[in-house]
């Protein structure tokens, strides 16, 4: 018999089934959409629209490739260059789009965290089979 933590690994290892990279695709899509309600100026709306397609591409990647855990850590990194951009590029006193940037920074952080054990153990059953 198949235990419960050899079926989860084997679902996680699957490509486009984790939520996790999915939560990424969903942040990724919101953030660039958001600049269409928020009131932003240039560098709001460049930083709100290139990271979030940045994420998207780095979510679509995982979700293709589950065993990468470049793309996680490259979800973590996103969401940290979010959280700092409205400091960066000065937009921290528009109130809408930096606490965008500084909400699904902090989700892209916790999501790109929760999937690299996943992403680690899918790795390692892809190196096994080499």
């Amino acid at each position: 018999m198949i235990d419960v933590a050899e079926r989860s690994s084997a679902s996680t290892s699957k490509p486009w089934v984790r939520w996790q990279d999915w939560a990424g695709v969903v942040l990724g899509a919101y953030l660039i959409l958001s600049t269409m309600w928020t009131s932003t100026n240039g560098g709001a709306m460049s930083a709100m629209i290139v990271l979030g397609a940045l994420l998207l591409i780095a979510s679509v990647w995982s979700l293709a490739m589950p065993g990468s855990m470049t793309s996680e850590y490259s979800h973590m990194l996103l969401g940290v260059l979010l959280f700092i951009s409205p400091w960066v590029l000065g937009y921290a006193e528009l109130a809408g789009a930096s606490w965008t940037s500084w909400i699904v920074g902090v989700l892209a952080v916790v999501v790109g965290a929760a999937a690299l054990p996943q992403a680690n153990a899918a790795h390692r059953g892809v190196a096994g089979q080499h």
